[in-house]
């Protein structure tokens, strides 16, 4: 039933705190005509911005052109807000009705007065902040999904809620985890396709199985679930797809013990006309495959995209990126569907440019392979053959010495949405490296903390060590505009760090793009020639929205932060804190002042410590710190401080932060019972030991350069 609500009605529940009162309120009639069919219908003016990508075929392109190469010099700021958020931002805003949905850290919901930004109303769903140690990559979430009068939210600790649209109360909550013991997550934003609101769960790292799960919009009763790797061979499968794949596993590697992983995190497409979803796969558990399944075999349903019925979860059909993923290469990442001509055919293709550095074009029928080409430098495959496998590399998968696999796993293209817009025929992908060097592990064990093993005192299984040897390559960061039928590459912008926001794409011949390095853009389409931008304060990574109200178009953006690689890295002075910031043709608010969440000091000094602990302590930080607080005194910190940054005070009582729930609320863990006193002590020289280091390095640089060596 729809919610036809006249006015905006406070509620005492629990997480709800309800901001107007205002008979009118924007938010009195919101949403309630959002369902597939208005969906689908937006789609030819895109006036709105109903849903995470747009439309259903996640291309992110708008109709709207108001705003255009032309004129886009004189976009100004309409308004900001302040989403009170100190981690990372990765949602897409949402507009219907007049009304904005976004969602910040740890999951919170924020409803906007879409012209003026005031609030409406903020849902907390109160994840428990024990519950960040599970998460691979920041305690992000990527949006809402609205439809007949609600607002759908997956919480970062696994549960699906379902707020009214108009006032934010908690409508039903739903477990999604079918082990709350097991350290899943959800980060991604629900779809809903007709009655069913669908979403997934990450943590494939940490050890558990991977699925997508559909539920009722009105109730929230499950009706279907689908899992991306077999269970037990021992026990009955699920169903078809589930035995097929399981002949494609190795049981001697008892993957059912770890749960295999596969977690469907983020991407989805629908083809309303095929009535087909379509789903990204993630990385298998561990990473490893000679740890995983030792005999090898393409581990099914692993780092591909699969095609399901979206009323009933049934298997369809797949393509497998990249057969028997060894290297965290998940194709979790965005999916657009196009009617493309290819050798003088109209061909209804699905695109993607997934972690493993290639762009693939699909049939979108049926999973026939059309084409695969590198978009970024790959030493794993030197391509693909006419039956869309991977020609790999001899010794790719094999070696056991440190190797810099490229990509990286922090891949070519992360979960930051590209963009398709149809008048230029070009796909915007916001491309990156991230160099790492990786060695076999020979005596992994699940869930066996070895020493040196990267993050496995939290609970991380990749079966490899993070070699302690520099890579070769050197970060980037940049903005590609690819030509999807051609398969190569029409222009490209360089940026000075990797991690850039999500791309937008609009008829007025533009691509809006944040930065890392706290910028919003604005490019020509066609050429790339760089039209407008203005600084955001703090570094950028979701994808922007534009939308249309009272015959004026917006274009919003949310920034903040974050991310597995905006934990530990960033490539502007301040970080902080978590905004919108709403544009429009002649706005002239004032931008808000930044304020500084962390900033790195001087390096650590004055720590007493014995060097002969250094090489210890290197190897438990590797195990217990690294992947939340980088190198110390080497990666200058993101939205979590680096260590090696301290103040000397911090540094000596560390055991008061470490082994107590001090910062809790912050999302750190206490590691009592976890570390001795012992192994602290020597962590704390590796720390002390490494800003020592590094202030030998600059004191040797400095003495060099001015001897004009």
């Amino acid at each position: 039933m729809k919610h036809l609500l006249t006015r905006l009605t406070v509620v005492g529940v629990v997480g709800v705190c309800a901001l107007s009162a205002q008979a009118e309120s924007p938010a009195s009639n919101a949403a309630a005509g959002i369902d597939t069919a208005a969906i689908i219908a937006n789609d030819k003016t895109t006036r709105e911005w109903p849903s995470y990508g747009l439309n259903y075929a996640e291309t992110r392109f708008s109709r709207l052109d108001q705003i255009s190469d032309d004129n886009v010099g004189k976009l100004g700021l309409a308004w900001s807000y302040n989403l009170n958020s100190r981690r990372g931002v990765e949602a897409t805003p949402l507009v219907v009705d007049g009304v904005m949905y976004v969602t910040a850290s740890w999951s919170v919901v924020h409803a906007l007065d879409a012209a003026t930004g005031e609030p409406l109303w903020t849902y907390d769903p109160d994840v428990p902040r024990e519950w960040g140690v599970k998460g691979c990559c920041d305690v992000v979430n990527r949006g809402v999904a609205i439809h007949d009068g609600k607002v759908y939210v997956g919480s970062f600790d696994g549960y699906l809620h379902a707020l009214d649209a108009a006032t934010g109360e908690r409508l039903w909550k739903v477990n999604t985890l079918i082990d709350r013991s097991k350290p899943y997550t959800i980060t991604g934003a629900p779809r809903v396709i007709n009655d069913r609101v669908i979403i997934g769960n990450g943590g494939a790292e940490y050890g558990v199985r991977g699925y997508l799960t559909a539920y009722d919009v009105e109730t929230g009763k499950q009706a279907w679930r689908w899992f991306s790797v077999p269970g037990n061979p021992d026990e009955p499968f699920e169903d078809d797809s589930m035995k097929k794949a399981a002949e494609t596993w190795d049981p001697e590697g008892k993957w059912w013990e770890e749960g295999g992983g596969g977690t469907m995190w983020d991407s989805m497409a629908y083809d309303p006309e095929l009535d087909l979803l379509y789903v990204g796969t993630g990385n298998g558990t561990p990473w490893n495959r000679l740890q995983r399944s030792p005999a090898g075999g393409d581990n099914l349903y692993l780092a591909s995209v699969v095609a399901l019925d979206p009323d009933t979860g049934e298997y369809q059909w797949h393509y497998q990126h990249t057969p028997g993923d060894s290297w965290d290469y998940t194709s979790t990442q965005h999916i657009i569907l196009a009617d493309l001509e290819i050798d003088g055919d109209k061909r209804k293709v699905l695109m993607q440019a997934p972690k493993n550095g290639f762009f693939y074009v699909i049939d979108r029928t049926d999973g026939e392979f059309i084409s695969a080409e590198p978009f970024v430098q790959v030493n794993w495959a030197e391509g693909y053959d006419d039956n869309g496998r991977p020609i790999e590399v001899e010794g790719a998968r094999s070696r056991t010495d440190p190797w810099e696999t490229i990509p990286s796993p922090y891949g070519a293209h992360n979960w930051h949405p590209m963009s398709f817009n149809p008048d230029t025929g070009l796909v915007y992908i916001p491309a990156q490296g991230v160099p790492l060097v990786l060695q076999n592990n020979p005596n992994y064990e699940y869930n066996n903390t070895t020493t040196g093993a990267p993050n496995a005192g939290l609970g991380w299984n990749t079966g490899y060590f993070f070699a302690n040897v520099a890579p070769e390559a050197t970060p980037f960061g940049t903005l590609l505009a690819w030509d999807p039928v051609k398969q190569e590459e029409v222009w490209r912008a360089e940026y000075v760090s990797p991690w850039n926001g999500g791309t937008l794409t609009t008829a007025g011949n533009l691509v809006f793009q944040g930065t890392a390095d706290g910028r919003f853009l604005a490019y020509d389409a066609g050429t790339g020639e760089l039209l407008w931008q203005t600084p955001v304060g703090t570094g950028v990574v979701a994808a922007p929205s534009t939308w249309e109200h009272d015959g004026q178009q917006y274009v919003s953006v949310a920034v903040g932060w974050g991310g597995v690689y905006g934990i530990t890295q960033r490539a502007t002075e301040k970080v902080g804190p978590g905004r919108v910031f709403t544009f429009r043709l002649g706005g002239d608010a004032s931008m808000p002042d930044s304020m500084v969440i962390r900033q790195p000091s001087d390096l650590l000094q004055g720590v007493s410590y014995d060097p002969d602990d250094v090489p210890a302590g290197g190897a438990l930080y590797m195990t217990n710190c690294l992947l939340c607080h980088g190198v110390p005194a080497v990666n200058n910190g993101g939205n979590l401080p680096n260590l090696g940054y301290s103040s000397p005070a911090v540094i000596r009582n560390i055991e008061d932060i470490v082994f107590t729930d001090a910062r809790a609320a912050l999302g750190m863990p206490s590691f009592k019972g976890k570390l001795s006193e012992r192994e602290l002590e020597q962590i704390v020289a590796f720390i002390q030991g490494s800003a020592d280091a590094a202030r030998a390095a600059m004191a040797e640089q400095e003495k060099a350069s001015s001897s004009g060596d």
